[in-house]
Protein backbone atom coordinates (compact mmCIF):
# COMPACT_ATOMS: atom_id res chain seq x y z
CA UNK A 1 0.00 0.00 0.00
CA UNK A 2 1.23 3.34 -0.89
CA UNK A 3 -0.08 6.06 1.04
CA UNK A 4 0.36 9.32 -1.02
CA UNK A 5 -0.57 12.87 0.76
CA UNK A 6 0.83 15.03 -2.35
CA UNK A 7 -1.16 18.63 -2.45
CA UNK A 8 -3.07 17.38 0.68
CA UNK A 9 -2.76 20.77 3.18
CA UNK A 10 -2.76 18.91 7.14
CA UNK A 11 -2.87 21.06 10.58
CA UNK A 12 -1.91 18.90 13.73
CA UNK A 13 -2.93 20.60 16.62
CA UNK A 14 -0.11 19.84 19.87
CA UNK A 15 2.22 18.65 17.46
CA UNK A 16 5.81 19.85 18.64
CA UNK A 17 6.19 16.90 20.50
CA UNK A 18 5.11 13.04 21.04
CA UNK A 19 2.07 11.53 18.86
CA UNK A 20 1.75 14.69 16.85
CA UNK A 21 5.54 15.44 15.58
CA UNK A 22 5.65 11.70 14.90
CA UNK A 23 2.69 12.36 12.50
CA UNK A 24 3.67 15.73 11.12
CA UNK A 25 6.77 13.42 10.59
CA UNK A 26 4.68 11.19 8.71
CA UNK A 27 3.12 12.88 6.70
CA UNK A 28 5.92 15.32 5.23
CA UNK A 29 7.68 12.03 4.03
CA UNK A 30 4.07 11.09 2.19
CA UNK A 31 4.38 14.43 0.58
CA UNK A 32 1.85 16.28 2.99
CA UNK A 33 1.96 20.09 3.79
CA UNK A 34 1.93 20.40 7.09
CA UNK A 35 1.45 22.96 9.40
CA UNK A 36 2.26 21.97 12.91
CA UNK A 37 1.14 24.23 16.32
CA UNK A 38 2.25 24.86 19.53
CA UNK A 39 1.76 26.83 22.24
CA UNK A 40 4.60 29.00 22.06
CA UNK A 41 6.88 30.26 18.83
CA UNK A 42 9.97 28.82 20.03
CA UNK A 43 8.33 25.47 20.47
CA UNK A 44 7.03 25.56 17.22
CA UNK A 45 10.44 26.79 15.53
CA UNK A 46 12.84 24.15 17.38
CA UNK A 47 10.17 21.51 15.97
CA UNK A 48 9.84 23.12 12.52
CA UNK A 49 13.64 22.91 12.46
CA UNK A 50 13.88 19.12 13.72
CA UNK A 51 11.83 17.61 10.95
CA UNK A 52 13.89 18.75 8.52
CA UNK A 53 10.96 18.73 5.74
CA UNK A 54 11.22 20.04 2.09
CA UNK A 55 11.29 24.53 2.39
CA UNK A 56 7.91 25.35 1.92
CA UNK A 57 5.98 22.50 3.03
CA UNK A 58 5.81 22.68 6.42
CA UNK A 59 4.79 25.38 8.60
CA UNK A 60 4.40 26.50 12.43
CA UNK A 61 1.11 28.19 14.02
CA UNK A 62 1.78 29.07 17.70
CA UNK A 63 -0.82 29.14 19.83
CA UNK A 64 -3.40 27.89 22.45
CA UNK A 65 -6.12 26.29 20.60
CA UNK A 66 -8.26 25.64 23.51
CA UNK A 67 -8.54 29.58 23.34
CA UNK A 68 -11.42 31.13 20.76
CA UNK A 69 -9.46 33.81 19.79
CA UNK A 70 -6.40 31.98 18.73
CA UNK A 71 -8.34 29.99 16.79
CA UNK A 72 -9.71 32.39 15.35
CA UNK A 73 -6.19 33.67 14.25
CA UNK A 74 -5.64 29.83 13.52
CA UNK A 75 -8.38 30.41 11.24
CA UNK A 76 -8.07 33.78 9.43
CA UNK A 77 -4.35 33.13 8.59
CA UNK A 78 -5.00 29.05 7.14
CA UNK A 79 -9.27 29.14 6.18
CA UNK A 80 -8.43 25.80 4.49
CA UNK A 81 -7.42 22.38 5.61
CA UNK A 82 -7.74 18.84 3.87
CA UNK A 83 -7.08 17.19 7.07
CA UNK A 84 -7.52 18.08 10.69
CA UNK A 85 -5.58 15.62 13.25
CA UNK A 86 -7.05 17.30 16.45
CA UNK A 87 -3.98 15.88 19.05
CA UNK A 88 -3.89 18.87 21.54
CA UNK A 89 -4.25 17.19 24.60
CA UNK A 90 -3.23 17.53 28.27
CA UNK A 91 -3.27 14.60 30.67
CA UNK A 92 -2.19 13.96 34.55
CA UNK A 93 -3.01 11.67 37.41
CA UNK A 94 -4.92 13.43 40.01
CA UNK A 95 -7.53 12.37 42.84
CA UNK A 96 -11.66 12.48 41.85
CA UNK A 97 -11.78 14.33 45.60
CA UNK A 98 -9.10 16.39 44.78
CA UNK A 99 -9.57 17.49 41.56
CA UNK A 100 -11.15 21.02 41.33
CA UNK A 101 -13.99 22.36 39.53
CA UNK A 102 -11.39 24.27 37.35
CA UNK A 103 -9.24 21.63 36.40
CA UNK A 104 -12.55 19.58 34.76
CA UNK A 105 -12.77 23.03 32.60
CA UNK A 106 -9.28 23.43 31.85
CA UNK A 107 -9.00 19.27 30.53
CA UNK A 108 -12.08 19.72 28.70
CA UNK A 109 -11.38 23.05 26.95
CA UNK A 110 -8.15 22.10 26.06
CA UNK A 111 -8.86 18.31 24.79
CA UNK A 112 -12.83 18.19 23.87
CA UNK A 113 -13.29 22.22 22.33
CA UNK A 114 -10.36 22.64 20.85
CA UNK A 115 -11.13 19.66 18.39
CA UNK A 116 -15.16 20.86 18.41
CA UNK A 117 -13.84 24.97 17.34
CA UNK A 118 -11.53 23.67 14.71
CA UNK A 119 -13.85 21.31 13.01
CA UNK A 120 -16.61 23.39 13.25
CA UNK A 121 -14.36 26.18 11.07
CA UNK A 122 -12.90 23.69 8.66
CA UNK A 123 -15.65 20.76 8.00
CA UNK A 124 -18.11 22.79 5.93
CA UNK A 125 -14.84 23.48 3.48
CA UNK A 126 -14.16 19.81 3.45
CA UNK A 127 -16.98 19.05 2.85
CA UNK A 128 -17.76 21.79 -0.28
CA UNK A 129 -15.03 19.96 -1.69
CA UNK A 130 -16.42 17.27 -1.50
CA UNK A 131 -13.41 15.46 0.63
CA UNK A 132 -11.93 15.92 3.76
CA UNK A 133 -10.52 13.92 7.20
CA UNK A 134 -10.78 14.63 10.55
CA UNK A 135 -9.06 12.45 13.12
CA UNK A 136 -9.68 13.19 16.60
CA UNK A 137 -6.63 11.71 18.95
CA UNK A 138 -8.88 10.55 21.91
CA UNK A 139 -7.39 7.31 23.91
CA UNK A 140 -7.96 3.72 25.49
CA UNK A 141 -8.91 5.79 28.80
CA UNK A 142 -11.97 6.51 27.03
CA UNK A 143 -13.47 3.39 27.24
CA UNK A 144 -11.51 2.17 30.24
CA UNK A 145 -12.03 5.29 32.77
CA UNK A 146 -8.49 5.39 34.53
CA UNK A 147 -9.60 5.90 38.43
CA UNK A 148 -6.25 8.08 39.22
CA UNK A 149 -7.29 10.57 35.80
CA UNK A 150 -11.23 10.20 35.64
CA UNK A 151 -11.29 14.00 34.71
CA UNK A 152 -8.97 13.13 31.80
CA UNK A 153 -11.30 9.73 31.14
CA UNK A 154 -13.93 11.22 30.51
CA UNK A 155 -12.66 14.33 28.08
CA UNK A 156 -11.45 11.36 25.86
CA UNK A 157 -15.16 9.75 26.33
CA UNK A 158 -16.49 13.10 24.92
CA UNK A 159 -14.28 12.92 21.88
CA UNK A 160 -15.42 9.90 20.69
CA UNK A 161 -19.11 11.52 21.36
CA UNK A 162 -18.00 14.50 18.98
CA UNK A 163 -16.09 11.90 16.45
CA UNK A 164 -19.30 9.89 15.98
CA UNK A 165 -21.94 12.29 15.73
CA UNK A 166 -19.79 14.67 13.18
CA UNK A 167 -19.08 11.56 11.15
CA UNK A 168 -23.45 11.27 10.87
CA UNK A 169 -23.57 15.11 10.19
CA UNK A 170 -21.18 14.79 7.20
CA UNK A 171 -22.75 11.36 6.04
CA UNK A 172 -21.99 11.63 1.95
CA UNK A 173 -19.91 14.39 2.24
CA UNK A 174 -17.00 12.83 1.41
CA UNK A 175 -15.56 14.14 4.60
CA UNK A 176 -14.79 10.98 7.24
CA UNK A 177 -14.14 11.49 10.70
CA UNK A 178 -12.77 9.18 13.23
CA UNK A 179 -11.11 8.55 16.54
CA UNK A 180 -7.67 7.03 16.91
CA UNK A 181 -7.81 5.72 20.71
CA UNK A 182 -3.93 5.05 21.31
CA UNK A 183 -2.67 3.13 24.88
CA UNK A 184 0.43 3.66 27.14
CA UNK A 185 2.63 5.59 24.37
CA UNK A 186 6.23 6.29 24.95
CA UNK A 187 5.80 10.43 24.04
CA UNK A 188 7.90 12.89 25.62
CA UNK A 189 5.04 14.18 28.62
CA UNK A 190 4.88 9.95 29.53
CA UNK A 191 8.87 10.21 29.87
CA UNK A 192 8.58 13.49 32.22
CA UNK A 193 5.41 11.27 34.32
CA UNK A 194 7.94 7.79 34.34
CA UNK A 195 11.22 10.39 35.03
CA UNK A 196 11.28 10.04 38.95
CA UNK A 197 11.09 6.66 38.61
CA UNK A 198 13.46 5.87 36.14
CA UNK A 199 16.05 7.90 38.20
CA UNK A 200 14.98 5.67 41.01
CA UNK A 201 15.69 2.68 39.59
CA UNK A 202 18.38 3.34 37.21
CA UNK A 203 16.82 1.29 34.07
CA UNK A 204 15.72 2.43 30.77
CA UNK A 205 12.93 4.16 30.24
CA UNK A 206 11.60 1.57 28.64
CA UNK A 207 11.91 -1.03 31.14
CA UNK A 208 10.40 1.89 33.40
CA UNK A 209 7.27 1.86 30.51
CA UNK A 210 6.63 -1.48 30.25
CA UNK A 211 6.55 -2.05 34.21
CA UNK A 212 4.20 0.94 34.28
CA UNK A 213 1.99 -0.98 31.95
CA UNK A 214 2.20 -4.45 33.05
CA UNK A 215 1.05 -2.82 36.86
CA UNK A 216 -1.18 -0.22 35.63
CA UNK A 217 -2.45 -2.22 32.48
CA UNK A 218 -2.28 -5.38 33.13
CA UNK A 219 -4.73 -6.88 30.30
CA UNK A 220 -1.92 -5.27 27.70
CA UNK A 221 -1.26 -7.47 25.13
CA UNK A 222 2.05 -6.09 24.02
CA UNK A 223 3.17 -5.96 27.61
CA UNK A 224 5.31 -2.50 26.73
CA UNK A 225 4.05 0.99 25.66
CA UNK A 226 3.88 2.05 22.36
CA UNK A 227 6.33 3.78 20.02
CA UNK A 228 4.94 7.34 18.90
CA UNK A 229 5.37 6.07 15.11
CA UNK A 230 2.96 3.16 16.09
CA UNK A 231 0.26 5.69 16.60
CA UNK A 232 1.15 7.68 13.76
CA UNK A 233 1.21 5.35 11.72
CA UNK A 234 -3.13 4.45 12.17
CA UNK A 235 -3.54 8.49 11.71
CA UNK A 236 -1.58 8.27 8.84
CA UNK A 237 -3.78 5.11 7.43
CA UNK A 238 -7.15 6.55 8.85
CA UNK A 239 -6.50 10.12 6.78
CA UNK A 240 -5.43 8.48 3.74
CA UNK A 241 -7.69 8.17 0.37
CA UNK A 242 -7.17 4.19 0.97
CA UNK A 243 -9.44 4.91 4.01
CA UNK A 244 -12.38 5.64 2.32
CA UNK A 245 -14.79 4.20 3.82
CA UNK A 246 -13.95 4.31 7.35
CA UNK A 247 -15.52 6.45 9.22
CA UNK A 248 -17.48 7.35 12.43
CA UNK A 249 -15.14 4.35 13.84
CA UNK A 250 -12.91 4.46 17.30
CA UNK A 251 -9.78 2.69 16.50
CA UNK A 252 -7.63 1.28 18.91
CA UNK A 253 -3.85 1.45 18.87
CA UNK A 254 -3.37 0.16 22.56
CA UNK A 255 -1.42 -2.79 22.51
CA UNK A 256 -5.00 -4.98 23.53
CA UNK A 257 -5.13 -2.70 26.89
CA UNK A 258 -9.01 -2.74 26.21
CA UNK A 259 -10.43 -6.28 26.70
CA UNK A 260 -12.64 -6.37 23.41
CA UNK A 261 -13.07 -7.63 20.61
CA UNK A 262 -14.79 -4.88 19.14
Amino acid sequence: MIIDFAGRRVLITGSTSGIGFAAAKGFLAAGAHVVINGRSEKSVAAAIEKLGGPVGRVEGFAGDLSDEAACARLVAEYPDFDILINNLGVFGPQDFFETPNSEWRRFFEVNVMSGVQLSRAYGPGMASRGWGRIVFISSESGVNIPADMIHYGFTKTAQLAVSRGLAKRLAGTGVTVNAVLPGPTLSEGVAEMLKADVERSGESLEKVAADFVNTHRSSSIIRRAARVEEVANMILYVSSEQASATTGAALRVDGGVVDTVI
